[in-house]
């Protein structure tokens, strides 16, 4: 049965491989597990993740169009997803689990009620796909993972509860100063572009004149962050496999860990009904959490086309991550104090020329690739 129309009445738990029996680590979203002590935890771990597939009967996106995003909706699906597991980290904390049939907090309800497939709904299907229109893609249309975190940052400034600040790294580069900007606006940094001169970054232990009586307030004032990195790891495999990848599927799939050699993923590929807030405003929920074991595949399998997510609650979060990412060999993307003085500017594809604009498109959206988001 072709994925793109399997419907979630269709599916058994016993049509799913049960996790393996392994000595492997197995990683979620940066925590590690045992796979023969700790398997419930493992299964508790995915099923707490927010997971978004295609659904059916919907109201029609904008009045007119398409009920069902079935067979075009899965990066979109995939983009709600990691935004989603960053509302969580953000609102109910990374330890959080939900339980079937459990009272749910009153910040769950709130994040799920912004991804119900409404209009109203600050990161509904409806809005990213109206949104996307503004960046050159029709409703109903492929997105590529660029496409998409460029939409999401744009629908994360109208959510002031959440108070995300969510940064695109174009060109394969991290600039840690902009991202500081970006998270505390309110500090001056000043300066244009530098040489990358090292240990630019005043830390708030001195180094800022006045700064150490302002530390707590200043962490406290640190919009969490959502860093979304679009890459290209070959032109037709991965780089360190050296296998070339074999384009059997059109699909996007969020990925949130690892056992060995193999990915583990949610799929959006599941096509379900449009749940409606009850009387109560309480949210049928059951079906936002995958309730049998996690999808895996041979990380040989995916396409080069990714894009990589993470969350950084705090800036120590960030200045940890900056700190773990330069111990990394050969990371996939560089990471940069300052922006490089061969940068004519910053590049923000929501203001680009058009030319330079539809080579970007060509790069991260092409129409003929399986594009993969990352986890956070």
């Amino acid at each position: 049965m072709d994925a793109a129309t399997l419907t979630y009445d269709t599916l058994g738990f016993g049509e799913f491989e049960d996790f393996p029996e392994t000595s492997e680590p197995v990683w979620i979203l940066g925590k590690e597990f045992n796979a023969l002590t700790e398997k419930d935890d493992i299964l508790s771990d995915v099923t707490s993740r927010l997971w978004f597939t295609y659904r059916k009967n919907f109201p029609p996106i904008g009045g007119t169009g398409p009920t069902s995003d079935t067979g075009w909706g899965c990066m979109l699906r995939c983009g709600q997803m990691i935004l989603g597991e960053a509302l969580v980290c953000r609102h109910l904390g990374r330890d959080w689990r939900w339980v079937r049939g459990q009272p749910p907090r009153g910040e769950y309800i709130g994040i799920l009620n912004a991804f119900l497939d409404k209009k109203d709904s600050y990161y509904s299907l409806h809005q990213i796909a109206q949104m996307g229109v503004g960046e050159g893609k029709s409703i109903g249309q492929w997105y590529g993972p660029n496409t998409v975190a460029q939409v999401l940052k744009k629908l994360t400034v109208f959510d002031s509860w959440s108070r995300l600040a969510v940064h695109v790294a174009m060109d394969n580069t991290v600039v840690m100063k902009e991202i500081k900007q970006l998270c505390m606006p309110w500090l001056d940094y000043g300066g244009a572009a530098c040489a990358e001169p090292p240990g630019w970054m005043p830390k708030h232990n001195g180094c800022l004149e006045g700064a150490c009586a302002l530390a707590e307030e200043e962490t406290a004032l640190w919009k969490p962050l959502v860093l979304l990195i679009p890459l290209r790891l070959g032109l037709s495999d991965i780089n360190k496999s050296g296998q070339s990848y074999q384009n059997n599927t059109q699909f996007a799939h969020y990925f949130i860990g690892y056992v060995g050699e193999e990915l583990i993923y949610l799929d959006p590929h599941t096509t379900q009904s449009a749940v409606e807030p009850c009387e109560d405003s309480q949210v049928p929920d059951d079906t936002y959490h995958c309730q049998h074991p996690p999808c895996r595949m041979h990380i040989c399998e995916i396409d080069p086309s990714v894009a990589v997510g993470f969350f950084c609650r705090t800036e120590d979060d960030f200045d940890d991550w900056c700190m773990r990412i330069r111990k990394v060999h050969l990371p996939m993307f560089e990471l940069v104090d300052c922006q490089p003085s061969h940068f004519a500017c910053s590049v923000d594809v929501l203001n680009l020329t058009p030319d330079f604009s539809d080579r970007l498109e060509r790069f991260f959206d092409s129409e003929d690739e399986e594009f993969e988001i990352l986890s956070l």
